[in-house]
């Protein structure tokens, strides 16, 4: 029997989607330029200020995988209409990365707009195209979030560049606070989508790509940075730490709840609950994965001499980052956090100070032998103490 709401009900649908489709997978790769470009960005600007732009512009970006990513766990994705918008879509997402380096400056019109009718006519699309009259009205709810946020997005363009900063903040609050929200809309109350069915391989196969990703964009990255310099020594160490730092975060990451939380999902009095609990585990991670690929940039560029205080804050900062949103995604998959995170993460903030006076190649290299121990931990106390998976039981909200 049919579940309401569920991708294999709407028209044209045959089941769920189980993996990412083949069109899905092809605008990941629009990804890996705007990551790319993220990282620039930020390895440009190594200040309070270009910390706070880069995440503003980074949280944008997720939002429009993000939810992509959901909307085609809802449709069938091998439908021509889903194909049609996920291809519109992927083509807005490269002018987005494009902009993103002028971003704030002269390329504040193409980001905003862009940004704006690819969220506003996507879901417009749906609303036409989009299945029976409920998945409509769910719709319309998101169009109603996406044309709220626009009026901050569009007016930012017609400011200096600190207010731009501010307004667009608040675009990118009111985009997730709808999504947090179940958007809320006058007269049709919430969308109802945690109380959705979810099909779960999928979801989770979307989440490990974008992860996988920001992995590889690290490791492109890295390898772009050392290869003028040929095979110096200092370098060739830094672009080995830098080598090793990526597969210890890997290895954190898929042992053992990557691996599990399609069975956690599947397992909840609320899977979609836990399926949104995790995506905002992932945009922890991959955040933190991209401000560790502009930490490997750092060392393998200066890995002798002296150390800048935001040099430290970056090798230190993006592994940090990254095992608090790795521990969100163990509550997610086991409703408890494994000591080994916030020990991590204690011993990353304990070390950073007296790291200073050290090169940056030390630097980093101190931070990747804590990750390291991390990674033992974890490993030794999965082989000791498996467990089961136990995801927490929020329940959706009253529609």
């Amino acid at each position: 029997m049919a579940v309401r709401g569920g991708a294999w009900e709407l028209p044209g649908s045959r089941e769920p989607p189980r993996r990412a489709g083949f069109v899905e997978l092809l605008f990941d790769v629009v990804l890996v330029f705007a990551f790319n470009r993220l990282t620039d960005r930020l390895y440009g600007q190594l200040d309070w200020q270009g910390f706070y732009s880069a995440l503003v512009l980074t949280m944008a970006l997720w939002w429009l995988w993000y939810r992509m990513a959901w909307t085609t766990n809802r449709y069938d994705p091998t439908r021509p209409m889903v194909q049609v918008m996920v291809v519109v879509t992927m083509f807005g997402a490269l002018l987005l990365a494009a902009a993103l380096p002028a971003a704030f400056r002269d390329r504040a019109v193409v980001f905003a707009t862009v940004y704006v009718a690819v969220e506003v006519l996507r879901h417009l699309w749906l609303v036409l195209f989009g299945g029976d009259g409920y998945q409509r009205l769910v719709s319309v709810r998101i169009v109603f979030w996406a044309c709220l946020s626009a009026v901050p997005w569009l007016a930012g363009i017609f400011t200096d560049r600190p207010t731009r900063l501010v307004l667009w903040s608040l675009a990118v609050l009111i985009d997730y606070a709808g999504g947090l929200l179940d958007f809320p809309t006058p007269r049709l109350g919430r969308a109802g989508l945690r109380g959705q069915p979810i099909a779960e391989e999928h979801l989770t196969d979307r989440y490990r790509q974008v992860l996988i990703i920001a992995f590889g964009e690290n490791i492109l990255t890295s390898g772009i940075q050392f290869s003028p310099y040929g095979f110096e020594r200092e370098r060739t160490a830094a672009l080995v730490v830098s080598f090793v730092l990526t597969v210890l975060l890997w290895q954190i990451y898929y042992y053992r709840a990557g691996e599990l939380l399609p069975l956690a999902i599947a397992r909840s009095r609320s899977p979609a609950y836990v399926g949104d609990l995790a995506s905002y585990a992932h945009l922890i991670m991959v955040i933190g994965v991209a401000v560790t690929g502009v930490g490997d940039k750092l060392i393998i560029s200066h890995p002798a001499g002296g150390t800048q205080l935001s040099w430290v804050v970056v090798i230190f900062g993006g592994p940090a980052l990254f095992l608090v949103g790795r521990a969100m995604l163990d509550y997610a998959a086991f409703s408890r956090i494994s000591w080994s995170r916030p020990i991590g993460i204690a011993v990353l903030a304990v070390l950073a100070p007296a790291t200073v006076v050290l090169p940056p190649l030390l630097v980093a290299t101190v931070a990747t032998l804590a990750v390291a121990g991390v990674a033992a931990s974890n490993a030794i106390s999965w082989r000791m103490f498996p467990r089961e998976t136990a995801p927490p039981s929020g329940l959706p909200p009253e529609r």
